[in-house]
């Protein structure tokens, strides 16, 4: 695989994402709970892994253990918790930009990792990245003062888990097949979102009401997907780069929002778009102008 194909597996990862405060606040005026709709998600998921494991591999799976893949599944469903939690509180729009700061946290987890400072690079983005989440969330004319500290406290216990999702993505398991990885992730993750959320969804007749359809939507684009696409490219891009790159999944929430919930988008919000889209890539152009100007260097002084 070519070395520019997994920071857009990163990409594509990151915009699945997107959606899904939009597709929990439609199962909610559905007439579903936040938890219902969260759990749906998991064990959809789940379900999905496992029938894509055994059409790969054509066997039983074995439930091994990886310390790993045990801390990513328990971080994924912390994140669609405590994500799940804060959309009740407050606007998708704004959950997700909490939901965002992931970014710069998932950067701190890594040079605190690695022993490291920030690259200058990496902070200019990170200075892009913010200033155009505050446009592009439309908090700048937005009247915040009403929503409750459960909702921000949610948000940003959302941003930490996800960021350490990450991290613990960052490291490959040898041996261990992306497809198996898939599997084993989902079903930890499944386990804890029964003892978090609300199993009863599988003999309460919820399932039959239409929570399939939107636990269907949100396993694909909330655990499959992601999972997969996360566990190929991260360990090649690395946690910090990864958590840049995966800023993609704010204006793809806020496109999203605004389209399927009728929320209005203003021309700030439309730079701020940009800005975060500009951030992302801006390491990669910043490297790339590095290392152009190292082989012109290297040129002229042969």
């Amino acid at each position: 695989m070519k070395v520019w194909m997994y920071p857009l597996l990163i990409v594509i990862g990151a915009a699945s994402y997107g959606i899904l405060s939009t597709i929990i606040k439609l199962a909610i005026t559905d007439g579903f709970t936040a938890s219902e709709a969260v759990t749906s998600q998991y064990y959809t998921g789940f379900l999905l892994a496992l029938l894509i494991y055994v059409i790969v591999h054509r066997g039983v799976p074995k439930f091994k253990g990886s310390f790993p893949v045990m801390m990513a599944g328990l971080f994924t469903a912390i994140t669609g918790t405590v994500y799940g939690k804060s959309v009740e509180y407050m606007p998708a729009s704004l959950a997700v930009v909490l939901l965002f700061q992931f970014t710069w946290i998932g950067m701190l987890y890594e040079c605190v990792a690695t022993r490291r400072l920030p690259k200058k690079s990496e902070v200019v983005s990170l200075l892009f990245l913010f200033g155009g989440t505050i446009l592009a969330a439309g908090l700048i004319d937005a009247d915040i003062s009403g929503i409750p500290w459960q909702g921000w406290a949610w948000g940003i216990a959302a941003a930490f888990s996800f960021a350490a999702f990450v991290m613990a993505n960052q490291k490959p398991v040898a041996g261990m097949s992306v497809v198996t990885r898939l599997l084993l992730m989902s079903f930890y993750a499944s386990i804890v979102i029964t003892f978090l959320q609300s199993p009863e969804i599988v003999w309460n007749g919820k399932l039959g009401e239409g929570l399939w359809w939107y636990g269907l939507i949100l396993g694909v684009f909330g655990i499959v997907l992601p999972i997969f696409l996360f566990s190929v490219g991260v360990p090649k891009v690395g946690a910090g780069i990864s958590s840049i790159l995966s800023a993609v999944e704010l204006p793809v929430a806020i496109m999203a929002s605004m389209l399927l919930l009728g929320e209005h988008l203003t021309g700030l919000q439309f730079v701020g778009i940009f800005l975060v889209l500009f951030g992302m890539t801006l390491p990669a152009m910043l490297n790339r102008f590095a290392w152009k100007t190292k082989q012109r260097l290297r040129k002229d002084k042969s």
